[in-house]
């Protein structure tokens, strides 16, 4: 079992071309023997955003804190804390960050 403050977990820049001003924490990874998804905090600056990508499995989200869009299919659509997504495989994707704050979100994918 692995029991974690998230701060202690290092915040990586998302270096992934088309994004500014995000980072990822690595909660829960294959490195901790965990055989079937990963648990990431992105952590997404005033103005920053992720890259408009698309991936070949799944994404649950969570937003914890802060308040943002999310680029669905050509729109955007508002998001804030307590907010849940299902990004499904293949399907174009893209968090902005839009407030004065640090919007926080928990992304699970599969290992």
């Amino acid at each position: 079992m692995k029991i974690l403050n998230y701060k202690s977990m290092e915040a990586e820049p998302v270096t992934m071309e088309g994004s500014k001003d995000a980072s990822v924490r690595w909660l829960i990874a294959r490195e901790d023997g965990a055989p079937n998804f990963a648990m990431r905090l992105f952590e997404v600056e005033p103005g920053g955003y992720t890259p408009l990508h698309n991936h070949d499995n799944e994404h649950e989200i969570f937003i914890l804190e802060g308040e943002g869009v999310v680029w669905k299919g050509g729109n955007e659509v508002a998001v804030n804390a307590g907010t849940a997504i299902f990004v499904p495989p293949q399907e174009k994707h893209q968090f902005i960050n839009n407030s004065q704050s640090v919007l926080k979100f928990l992304c699970l994918v599969p290992v």
